[in-house]
């Protein structure tokens, strides 16, 4: 399901060929910044830039006899080169290469789903200005609460959007690096300057410290951004599927005419791919978890986080592209019905309205304790009997009393609720 719906260039930054090509890269880089350093002959640079090459399948051949993937690496690639191969992983230990490369590979995968976040903030930022003054019921414990509008749950969205971008840049920026240090981070074979040339070479910057390895605080709070971007997209799933339930049906993810929602039952309709949004968020989560427990290595190195970021890294950035992908899809093409908004708002008799009364009738003189109660007494009364709260409220004397017609009416009346939607829109437009 998800490959029939990842971007080929997503899925093609994790593949064995590009891992290679990766390595590949960063060696290349190394051997001409060390030939520049007059430590490796320009020659030897050179050939190994010109000729250097490798079989997937070969390399493949070579690991299942020494178990070890660089070696495999670096002896294929030396078949291609030649003699000048000996000077061919100078200096280097695996990790410098590995670690590196996967840099590399990140920085190609960050790229595509930054594209994937401004495109969702796009989409959900026209859908805000579309439904921007369209009456909605705000719903606070999954109960009517007060009047809000539609375009602003979708600016809520975009607004947490736009903070993902800035977590994620962050975070894509941070392991934007390389390092080149040696086998436990003393440099005890090139020195920082080397190191310094190869990863300009290649558009990385060098960390300040390392040990074998870019240690790996770093990688886990960018699988954690991953996440909160997921929980961010599965927030929005969810509120869809809330919004879809028979008994609110305020929107509705859009439904093809040949499309079938049941085997069994052809009237229904579906919130599908919200529920794979909301399933498939909580792998990226899981994942995030998993990355936490890469932190804390053995001593200078150990392998365990190798083989778990072999499956967290491929499969966390593939899924941010594909949810955010199919979360863009949802919001581009979500149906929304107004009517039924403002059905839903009305359908309490006005009972969302009486903090707006209690509030008109402290300001007339009442003691806001006798107000609570007089209107909370008509509410609980119009909730239990199933009564016009607005009616109920109409033929008290105590509240008529002190507020006229117009007044009342006034206290009813949602358009005085949402009279500052444009300063909002106004303030996240301008943050973002």
């Amino acid at each position: 399901m998800i490959a029939r719906y990842t971007r080929p260039e997503m899925g093609r930054i994790w593949t064995d060929e590009n891992k290679y090509r990766c390595w590949l890269r960063v060696e290349t880089a190394a051997s001409q910044a060390l030939a520049r350093a007059g430590i490796v002959p320009q020659e030897a640079a050179d050939a190994i830039r010109d000729k250097g090459n490798f079989s997937v399948d070969r390399i493949n051949e070579i690991e299942a006899e020494v178990r070890h993937d660089v070696i495999a690496f670096t002896t294929s690639v030396s078949e291609f080169v030649g003699p000048e191969s000996r000077w061919f992983h100078y200096g280097l230990t695996s990790t410098d290469v590995v670690d590196t490369a996967q840099s590399l590979q990140l920085k190609e995968a960050s790229a595509i789903i930054r594209e994937g976040i401004v495109k969702l903030a796009e989409v959900l930022k026209r859908r805000a200005l579309e439904f921007k003054m369209t009456p909605s019921i705000g719903r606070t414990h999954g109960v009517h609460a007060e009047p809000t509008t539609f375009g602003l749950k979708l600016l809520l969205w975009y607004s947490e959007v736009q903070r993902n971008l800035v977590r994620f840049d962050a975070a894509a920026e941070d392991l934007r690096v390389g390092k080149l240090s040696g086998a436990v981070g003393t440099f005890g074979h090139l020195k920082p300057e080397h190191e310094e040339a190869i990863c300009e070479a290649l558009g990385l910057k060098p960390v300040a410290i390392a040990t074998q390895i870019v240690q790996r605080d770093r990688h886990a709070a960018y699988i954690a951004t991953l996440a909160v971007l997921a929980s961010t997209l599965d927030k929005i799933a969810t509120e869809v599927r809330h919004l879809q339930r028979t008994e609110v049906r305020e929107a509705e993810e859009f439904f093809s005419e040949k499309q079938k929602g049941s085997s069994a039952m052809p009237h229904k309709r579906n919130p599908i791919v919200s529920e794979q949004i909301s399933g498939l968020a909580r792998v990226i989560r899981s994942n995030a978890q998993t990355a936490f427990e890469n932190v804390a290595l053995w001593h200078e190195r150990d392998i365990s986080h190798s083989s778990a970021e072999r499956v967290i890294f491929p499969d966390s950035t593939i899924l941010a592209d594909y949810l955010l992908a199919k979360t863009t899809n949802l919001i581009d093409k979500l149906l929304v019905y107004p009517a039924r908004m403002l059905k839903n708002l009305e359908s309490t008799g006005g009972l969302i309205f009486s903090g707006q009364l209690l509030l008109d009738l402290a300001e007339s003189g009442m003691l806001r304790e006798d107000a609570y109660r007089l209107v909370q007494g008509h509410a609980m009364r119009s909730w239990k009997e199933d009564l016009v709260f607005r009616d109920e409220v109409a033929k008290e004397p105590e509240i008529t009393s002190r507020l006229s017609p117009e007044k009342l009416a006034r206290a009813f009346d949602y358009n005085r609720q949402l009279a500052n939607v444009d300063a909002i829109f106004t303030r996240v437009l301008a943050q973002s």
